[in-house]
Parts: C-alpha cells; structure tokens; sequence
C-alpha cells in the first residue's frame, strides 16, 4: 500500500539513478570477470547488502510498492547516500526524517531481575544477550573466556559483529568457520521475526559489505533456533577448553537471552576455568555489563 504522499515512480527512477553511479568496488564488492552489460550495481547485489529480498528491490524499482523506514534506511546506506539525497529519497516514499528517528529503538539494556542473576554466577562464564545477539552484560569468566566486552563501545557489542571482524574472536575457536555459520543461522531465523528492525538491517549490512564469507552465508537458507550446543575454545592463557552452552529465556522477557557455559565436572575443562579465573580476577576486577 502506497503511503500518503507518496510518488513511486519518482522515487523508482531515484533508486536505479543511484544503483547505476555505483561500481561494486565502492560496496566492497568483487568486480567479478566478466564484463558488466550495464554500469552500476545489479539489483540482487543492492537487495543482498540491504537485507532484502531481490523481488522486493526489483517492485521498488518498477515502482510497483513503497518501503517502509526501516528499508529506505537500509538503501540510504547501501546506496551511499549524502543527507540532502536521504531527505529527497524520504520524502519521495512519504516518510519524514522525523518518522524515521522515531523508528529507531534505542538498545536494550539488561532487566533488573536478569542482572540479579547474573550477578550470582561466579563460578562459570555467563552473558546476557538479545537474539539479534547484542551482549548486554556478562560476568568476570565471561569476559575472561571470550573478551573483555566492557572495552568494546557499546553500539558495537554484538556477538555476530565481533566473530566476523575481531581477530581475538577468529583465533579463539578451533571451529570458527562451524560457530560463524550457527551464528548466522540464528540471526537469519531472527531477521524473519523481524523485518523491520534498521538495527539488524545496518548490522547485516555493513558486514555484507566486509566479509565475503559473511555475504555468502547470509545468501543461503539455512536457519535454527539457538538453544544448547558444545563449543571448543583455544585459549591463549589455559589452552583447550570445552564447554556445553544454553541459552535460558525467560517468558517475562523474551528479549533477553542468559547464556551458561559449564564444562563436564572433573573435566580437565572444569579445571582450566579455574586456572582462567585464578588468572583473570589476578589481572583485574570484575567489571560486568554494568
């Protein structure tokens, strides 16, 4: 349905103009070998880095719908736009720039009840976090098995962003190529619950544009649901730790996951998260997410 005011096949013309002006290289797109017929991005590689669908950028483009904020936010970045082209694009769809602030949800932040008990698991890593994977708060093991989320700013605090773009995180599992794929595959079967989130879209985004792997990964159709699992670590202080993990969910607050990793007792693993936490409260004092 068209909103008011809206002038979509002004606004199609705007979108191909644009598409055309850019050359892959400029995205972080591969040039590929063959030759291109015309300039520009295709439409599949606009929709791919927008985290929409090909069939919905092609109707926008025949100017056959209208998006929605969360998508012209998508395209805006996609298509490198300057303020003044986001504000003309905005009003060709009928959306304000004070509509599309309005749409933006500010970040979560752990609920109280959550962080109580959080704050009373010491003896195992622990994390708290959305199921688009932001990392709301975590305790001294947490941050000593993975990383210290307390020295990452905030708006980059995701769990997805930092195993595709930290080298800490890339060194850390053996299985990084498994773990990056599960990962993905949650986010996927979350983006289907939530289309419209400009958060998720930019995040999904921007490492479309980075990471080739990530690109290709997202591209395909495998999703699940994140519950329990086993993952090895190679870490740099106690060596090889295995540990089982589960997501706990309240039904209070579905939005926030608590995330427990226990290894087997009388493991060698058990004993290694003792040395870990020996070493880590030696080093500095629990800062959690707080």
């Amino acid at each position: 349905m068209a909103h008011a005011g809206t002038d979509e096949p002004e606004l199609a013309e705007f979108l191909k103009a644009r598409r055309s002006e850019l050359a892959p290289s400029d995205v972080g797109l591969p040039e590929g070998p063959a030759r291109r017929r015309v300039r520009g991005l295709r439409r599949e590689e606009v929709a791919q880095l927008a985290a929409i669908s090909t069939d919905y950028y092609t109707r926008l483009e025949q100017g056959r719908i209208s998006p929605s904020v969360p998508v012209l936010d998508s395209l805006g970045r996609v298509l490198q736009l300057t303020a003044d082209q986001r504000t003309y694009m905005y009003e060709l769809a009928g959306a304000s720039t004070a509509t599309m602030a309005s749409r933006r949800r500010a970040r979560q932040k752990i609920k109280p009840f959550m962080q109580r008990v959080l704050d009373h698991i010491t003896d195992t890593p622990a994390i708290v976090m959305t199921p688009t994977h932001d990392i709301l708060a975590w305790n001294a093991l947490g941050a000593a098995l993975m990383v210290d989320f307390g020295e990452i700013p905030e708006r980059k605090r995701n769990f997805l962003r930092l195993i595709f773009t930290d080298p800490r995180m890339r060194s850390l599992y053996p299985d990084w190529e498994g773990l990056a794929r599960s990962v993905v595959s949650y986010i996927r079967m979350e983006a289907a619950r939530k289309p419209d989130d400009p958060a998720l879209a930019e995040l999904v985004g921007e490492l479309s544009i980075r990471d080739p792997q990530f690109r290709q990964w997202w591209a395909g159709t495998h999703v699940a649901f994140k519950r329990r699992g086993t993952r090895t670590y190679d870490h740099p202080v106690v060596g090889e730790i295995t540990l089982d993990w589960d997501a706990l969910t309240s039904d209070a607050e579905p939005d926030q996951q608590l995330i427990i990793y226990s290894a087997e007792p009388g493991s060698r693993s058990e004993e290694a998260l003792r040395e870990l936490s020996s070493s880590w409260g030696a080093r500095k004092p629990e800062k959690g997410g707080r």
